[in-house]
């Protein structure tokens, strides 16, 4: 199924010349001071969530990951971050330790999956220990998934824009049908929500990210 969102908002030739560039960095430097609040309500809700979920949410966690499998309860793995910085993004820990962790991405039905893991990723609490990402100001919370190394390697040059703001820990692409949607329609709403970014738009994806928590859907 496509996403309404891409057919009818907005479309990116696929081929840029020589001179020709998309006006992102600019509509990016006239919302300047939107990214300054936009950093401001990252720390803001990133504290909170370290106060009131962190004391009581992680023990649990790492105590049913360490009771389902052997292996540390984190798992890191270095991603591309805003116009192409790499950093160490953290998650809880959902595989069985394999030596493809890092170079084959899970996939419907991977057995290499652990029970606790499987309920982890349905409902995305896999990535809770990424709020330390945005507290380190590596990631934001609405933004452009955090792609893999060997992934930008075989970008084209339009898929390189996504690069153009902070991944986030939720977007469009998570509201949208996540798993359900090929790698190009992940980029055009990357893309969109680049060129239309707003604190209301944040604040709505953000709403919409807990009922796609709670029903699990599209995610493994």
């Amino acid at each position: 199924m496509r996403s309404t969102i891409i057919e009818s908002t907005i479309y990116y030739q696929k081929n840029w010349g020589d001179g020709q560039q998309i006006e992102i960095r600019h509509h990016l430097y006239a919302k300047r001071t939107y990214f300054l609040l936009k950093r401001s309500m990252d720390l803001s809700v990133a504290f909170l969530i370290s106060l009131l979920i962190f004391p009581w949410l992680f023990p649990i966690i790492i105590l049913l990951i360490r009771l389902d499998s052997k292996g540390p309860a984190f798992f890191k793995q270095k991603r591309v971050g805003f116009l192409g910085k790499v950093f160490w993004c953290y998650k809880f820990r959902t595989m069985y330790l394999n030596d493809a962790a890092d170079t084959r991405q899970a996939v419907k039905d991977d057995p290499r999956v652990t029970r606790i893991g499987k309920f982890l990723r349905n409902t995305g609490l896999d990535e809770l220990p990424q709020f330390i990402n945005i507290l380190l100001g590596d990631m934001s919370i609405v933004g452009p998934r955090p792609p893999i190394p060997y992934e930008v390697e075989a970008y084209e040059l339009w898929h390189r824009k996504r690069l153009d703001m902070k991944p986030g820990l939720t977007g469009l692409w998570q509201v949208s049908g996540r798993n359900r949607l090929n790698f190009e329609e992940m980029v055009r709403l990357d893309l969109y929500y680049i060129e239309n970014w707003s604190l209301l738009l944040d604040l709505k994806i953000i709403l919409r990210t807990l009922p796609v928590m709670l029903k699990g859907e599209n995610a493994y």
